[in-house]
C-alpha cells in the first residue's frame, strides 16, 4: 500500500492512531477498575 505523503493524508493518519490507543487506553483502565 502506497501511503499518500501529502500533509492532510499523513496528519489524518496520526489522528486516527491517536483516537485508536485513546480508547484502547480507556477499555484496559476500565477492565483493571475491575479486577481492583
Amino acid at each position: 500500500m502506497k501511503l499518500d505523503s501529502n500533509n492532510h493524508s499523513v496528519f489524518l493518519l496520526y489522528y486516527h492512531l491517536v483516537l485508536v490507543v485513546k480508547y484502547r487506553r480507556n477499555v484496559f483502565d476500565d477492565d483493571m477498575s475491575d479486577y481492583a
